[in-house]
C-alpha cells in the first residue's frame, strides 16, 4: 500500500444532521405506512439539500447527513426542509407524522470516499439530539455566521453537556412558527381561479453582497409585469408575493394561501462581474417541477442585463405552462371541457404541427369558437392552425384556406387589439400576400405587446427574409431559439432559422438546421425544398436528388418555374429558384 493511500483528506464544512423523532415507534405501528411517508419526506428534503448547493454524504435508515460550503445555505435549507414537511404532514394523522430533528454545525471533516467523519459530524449528531421534533439546533458557530443574516429568531440553550464531546456546547435553537409542534393551523384555502394561475416568489439573493437584493427584487418584479401581460394567466400581485421575502415556504403552503397552481421561484448570485440566475416553475398542487434553468451573464449593464433574463424566462415558461395546462386537462370528460380547456389543449395539439394533430386542433377550435365567438383568442389559434393545414397541402383548396385563416385573425384583432397571437396571424397572413410592409407593422405590434413572444420572433423573420432584409430575419429567428430553447415549437424556430440562413446564403450554417427540419417534419413539402435547394448550392448534388424523390410523394410536383410562380411575391425566391436549378430540379 503506497504513502498516497494513506493520504486523508481535510475540509472546514456546515454538516446538516438530521434523523425521524420516534422512528423505531413509528415503525413498529405501521411498517409499510412510514416507510412510504420517510420516502415522500426524503424526496422533498434531497431535493431541498441539492437547491441549497448541499451534498449528501451518509444515509442510514431514517437519518442524513449532508455537507454545504456556507453556513447560511445549511440554515435556509434546514428551515425550508421544516416547513416543507410541516406541510406534508398537514395530510397525515398526528400519530403517524414524520418530524425530524437537524442539528447543525460548522467544523473540520475528513473525507473517505463519499462519507464524512470527524469531530465536527459528532458535534452535529449531538446538536441534532438536542433540536424538538420538527425543529433545528446550531451550534455557537453557525450561529455566528446567520444570525445577522438571516430574518430568523434564535432561542440560547445555553452550554450543553452531550456523550461522548468533553467540553459543553452552546446552542441555539431556530424559532419558526411555521413548522414548530402544535403550531398554528393553516388557513382555508383558497379556492383556485378558473384559468391558470401562478405567484411569482421573491428571487433570492445568494451572494452576500446587499446590493445584490435590489437587483433580485427588480428581476421578480420585471417578471411579475411581464407575465401579467398573457391575458390567459392569472398573475398574484407583487405585494402579495413579497410578503413572503426572506422567509423560507413549502410551495404547497403557497398554492393554499395565495390560491394559484403555479409557483416560479429562483435565485441570483454574484461573483465580481458576473452574475447567476436561476429560475424553476412548479405546480405547487403536486410539488412537481416543470421547468428549470440557469442563465449565466456579465453585469455590465444592470438593466440590459435584467431585461434580457426576464424575457428569456417568460418565454420559456409560457410553453411549459400551456403543456401542463394540456396535460392536465386531457383527463377531462370532452363535454366538461371550458372554452379555455379546448383553446389550451389545441395550443398544444397544435405545437406539434403535424397533419393528424392540426386536424384535432381544428377541431377543438371549431367548437371553442362555436361555443363563444367573441373569444379572441379561439379565432387566433384557429388562424394559426387553418393557415398551417393550407400551407403543407393539407386542405382540399390552399387559396379559400388562406383566406380562412386571415378572416380569423381579423376577427381576432377586432375582438381584442391587444391579442399577440392575432397580431403575429395577421402579419404572417400579409407576409404570405405580399404585404410587406404592412406585415412587418403587425408583427411589430405582435413583439411590443409581448416582447417574450419566440413564436412572433420566428414569424418576424420569415416576414423579414421575404421583404429581403436577411440580416435582420437571421438575428430575429436566432432571437427566438435563445428566448425558447425548448419550447414545444423547438423544431419549427429551428427551421425558420436555417431558411434565414439559407437565403443569407450562409449555406453550410443552414444545411444541418435543414436537415434536422427533414427528420422532424417528414411530411411536409415546403421543407423539403428548401433542403434541396440549400444542397444545390452547395453542390450537394445526389442528396438533393434523393430529397426530390420524396418530396414528390408529398405534393404537386417540384419544378423551378412552379417555386418561381409560388415565391414571386418575396425577396427569397430568386436565392431559392437557383438552389433548386443547381440541385437538377427540372425547370418545368
Amino acid at each position: 500500500m503506497g504513502p498516497q493511500e494513506h493520504k486523508v483528506e481535510r475540509r472546514l464544512a456546515a454538516i446538516f444532521a438530521a434523523d425521524v423523532a420516534g422512528y423505531s415507534r413509528l415503525m413498529e405501528q405501521d411498517e409499510v405506512g412510514t416507510l412510504r411517508t420517510l420516502s415522500t419526506h426524503r424526496e422533498a428534503m434531497d431535493r431541498l439539500i441539492a437547491e441549497h448547493g448541499g451534498r449528501i454524504a451518509n444515509t442510514a435508515g431514517d437519518s442524513v447527513l449532508a455537507e454545504f460550503l456556507s453556513a447560511v445555505d445549511a440554515v435556509q435549507c434546514a428551515v425550508q426542509v421544516q416547513e416543507g414537511l410541516a406541510s406534508l404532514n398537514q395530510d397525515i394523522g398526528e400519530d403517524r407524522c414524520l418530524q425530524f430533528r437537524i442539528g447543525i454545525h460548522v467544523g473540520d471533516v475528513m473525507l473517505r470516499g463519499c462519507d464524512i467523519l470527524g469531530d465536527g459530524v459528532n458535534v452535529a449528531a449531538r446538536l441534532q439530539a438536542l433540536a424538538d421534533p420538527g425543529g433545528i439546533c446550531l451550534s455557537e458557530a453557525v450561529y455566528g455566521h446567520v444570525r445577522k443574516a438571516l430574518p430568523l429568531a434564535f432561542t440560547d440553550l445555553g452550554p450543553q453537556r452531550v456523550k461522548n464531546i468533553e467540553e459543553p456546547i452552546r446552542a441555539y435553537s431556530v424559532n419558526a412558527p411555521s413548522f414548530a409542534p402544535g403550531g398554528a393551523k393553516q388557513a382555508k384555502p383558497l379556492p383556485l381561479p378558473d384559468k391558470p394561475s401562478i405567484a411569482v416568489l421573491p428571487f433570492t439573493n445568494m451572494s452576500g453582497d446587499p446590493e445584490q437584493e435590489f437587483f433580485a427584487d427588480g428581476m421578480t418584479e420585471d417578471i411579475i409585469t411581464g407575465l401579467s401581460r398573457l391575458k390567459w394567466l392569472f398573475v398574484i400581485a407583487r405585494n402579495s408575493t413579497f410578503t413572503y421575502k426572506g422567509k423560507a415556504v413549502d410551495v404547497r403552503q403557497v398554492s393554499r394561501e395565495l390560491g394559484i397552481r403555479y409557483v416560479l421561484e429562483g435565485s441570483v448570485r454574484a461573483s465580481g462581474k458576473r452574475i447567476r440566475i436561476t429560475g424553476q416553475l412548479i405546480d405547487a398542487e403536486t410539488g412537481k417541477h416543470i421547468w428549470a434553468e440557469k442563465y449565466d451573464r456579465l453585469l455590465e449593464d444592470v438593466f440590459a442585463v435584467q431585461d434580457e433574463i426576464t424575457e428569456s424566462v417568460i418565454a420559456a415558461i409560457e410553453p411549459h405552462l400551456y403543456a401542463q395546462e394540456g396535460i392536465r386537462l386531457a383527463g377531462q370528460p370532452p363535454d366538461d371541457i371550458s372554452t379555455w380547456g379546448l383553446v389550451v389543449r389545441a395550443i398544444v395539439l397544435a405545437s406539434h404541427l403535424g397533419q393528424r394533430y392540426n386536424a384535432e386542433a381544428r377541431s377543438l377550435l371549431g367548437r371553442a369558437v362555436a361555443s363563444e365567438p367573441t373569444y379572441a383568442k379561439a379565432h387566433a389559434i384557429l388562424s394559426w392552425t387553418v393557415w398551417w393545414a393550407a400551407w403543407n397541402y393539407w386542405l382540399p383548396d390552399e387559396s379559400q384556406g388562406a383566406e380562412h385563416a386571415k378572416r380569423h385573425a381579423q376577427e381576432a384583432l377586432t375582438l381584442d387589439p391587444s391579442e399577440p397571437w392575432a397580431r403575429m396571424m395577421l402579419g404572417l397572413c400579409l407576409s404570405s400576400e405580399g404585404h410587406h410592409e404592412r406585415a412587418l407593422r403587425e408583427l411589430e405590434d405582435a413583439l411590443r405587446i409581448n416582447p417574450s413572444f419566440a413564436l412572433a420572433h420566428s414569424i418576424y423573420g420569415w416576414a423579414l427574409a421575404r421583404a429581403g432584409r436577411f440580416d435582420e430575419a437571421v438575428a430575429q429567428t436566432g432571437a427566438a431559439l435563445r428566448l425558447s430553447p425548448a419550447d414545444s415549437f423547438l423544431s419549427f424556430y429551428e427551421l425558420l432559422h436555417g431558411f434565414a440562413l439559407l437565403v443569407s446564403r450562409r449555406c453550410g450554417e443552414a444545411l444541418p438546421l435543414l436537415r434536422k427540419s427533414i427528420a422532424a417534419f417528414p411530411e411536409f413539402p415546403t421543407h423539403y425544398t428548401l433542403l434541396i435547394s440549400c444542397c444545390g448550392h452547395l453542390g450537394l448534388r445526389e442528396e438533393a436528388q434523393m430529397l426530390l424523390e420524396h418530396r414528390n410523394t408529398l405534393g404537386p410536383p417540384l419544378t423551378v418555374s412552379l417555386n418561381r410562380s409560388q415565391l414571386k411575391k418575396y425577396a427569397t425566391g430568386p436565392i431559392i429558384a437557383e438552389g433548386l436549378s443547381k440541385a437538377g430540379v427540372p425547370e418545368s
